[in-house]
C-alpha cells in the first residue's frame, strides 16, 4: 500500500468531495480520483460508490477512513514538530485571511516583511471558509470569531466596524425610502453585519446578493445601492460615500491563530508580530 494513495482516500472521506479534497491538499481532483482507485486496486477493496455527481464513501470505506485518520494526524503533528525544531527567520510560511482583510490590509505591506525577513516566503491566501491549522493548511489565520478547535492557540489583535456606503450621485438623488440595497447571500445570513443590514433595509428592496464583499462594493460604486461594507474599505474608496445611521455601529472582532506547537516558532512569531503591525 501507498501511504501517498491513503494520504488522499484520506482526504477524501474527511472533505466529502473530490474537489474539496484537492484543494485540501494542493492538487486536482483528477490525481484524488486516480490515487483513490490504486489504492482501491492495492487492497483488492471498493472504497467508494462512483456516482455521476458525488463519490459515497462504501463500508469498508468508512471503516478504513476511521482507522487510518489518526495516521494522518500523527503525519501533520511529526510536520509541525519538524517545523518548530528549526532556528533562524526564513523558510515557507501559509497565511489564511478572509478576502477584504487579505487584499487590504495584508497584501500591500508584504514588501515591508520581505525587507526584513527576505528568508521568508509567504503564501497569502484570502478565503471565506476557515482553514484547518491542525492539518496544515495555514500555519497562521486570522479569523472573525474566536475558534473552539483543541490545539489552537488564538490572540484578539483588532477590530473594525461596518457603515452604509453607496455612489455620492446616489446618495444625493435618492430619498432614503426609496433606497435600495446590496446584501449576502444566505450563506452569511447569521453575519453581524448582514443582520444589521436587513434590519435597516426592513421592507425596502434587496437589488443583490453576493457572497463577495469586493462585489458588493463594486455595485454600490455603480449606484445600484447601499452595501454594508467595512470602514477599512469604504473609507479609503473615492467612489463610495458614507450614509450615516446613527446608533452603535456593528463590528467584527479579528483573531489572530496559530497551532500551539509553532507558537514559539522564530518565524511564526516573526510574521506574526507582522500581521499585528497590518491591522494596528
Amino acid at each position: 500500500m501507498d501511504w501517498t494513495d491513503l494520504q488522499h482516500f484520506l482526504a477524501l472521506a474527511r472533505e466529502g468531495t473530490l474537489s474539496a479534497a484537492a484543494r485540501s491538499l494542493d492538487v486536482d481532483h483528477v490525481t484524488v480520483a486516480r490515487r483513490v482507485a490504486a489504492l482501491e486496486a492495492s487492497l483488492s477493496l471498493k472504497l467508494v460508490d462512483r456516482r455521476p455527481r458525488s463519490y459515497e464513501l462504501t463500508e469498508d470505506g468508512k471503516h478504513i477512513a476511521k482507522i487510518g485518520t489518526p495516521m494522518t494526524d500523527t503525519a501533520f503533528a511529526v510536520e509541525r514538530a519538524v517545523q518548530a525544531s528549526k532556528s533562524g527567520i526564513g523558510g515557507d510560511i501559509t497565511i489564511s485571511a478572509p478576502p477584504s482583510l487579505a487584499n487590504i490590509l495584508i497584501a500591500p505591506k508584504l514588501i515591508r516583511l520581505r525587507q526584513q525577513h527576505p528568508g521568508v516566503r509567504i503564501k497569502l491566501i484570502g478565503e471565506k471558509r476557515t482553514a484547518s491549522l491542525n492539518r496544515r493548511e495555514a500555519d497562521l489565520a486570522l479569523r472573525l470569531s474566536r475558534p473552539t478547535e483543541p490545539g489552537l492557540i488564538a490572540r484578539k489583535i483588532g477590530y473594525f466596524e461596518f457603515a452604509l456606503y453607496g455612489s455620492p450621485d446616489y446618495l444625493k438623488t435618492t430619498p432614503p425610502h426609496a433606497f435600495a440595497f446590496v446584501a449576502y447571500d444566505s450563506s452569511m445570513d447569521e453575519a453581524p453585519q448582514q443582520r444589521w443590514l436587513m434590519r435597516f433595509a426592513a421592507s425596502r428592496e434587496i437589488v443583490l446578493r453576493t457572497n463577495d464583499l469586493e462585489n458588493q462594493a463594486a455595485a454600490a460604486r455603480t449606484g445600484m445601492g447601499l452595501a454594508a461594507l467595512p470602514k477599512f474599505l469604504g473609507e479609503a474608496d473615492s467612489l463610495l460615500e458614507r450614509h450615516d445611521i446613527g446608533g452603535r455601529p456593528v463590528g467584527r472582532e479579528v483573531w489572530l491563530v496559530v497551532h500551539r506547537d509553532l507558537r514559539r516558532t522564530p518565524t511564526i512569531r516573526a510574521v506574526a508580530g507582522f500581521i499585528e503591525d497590518c491591522l494596528a
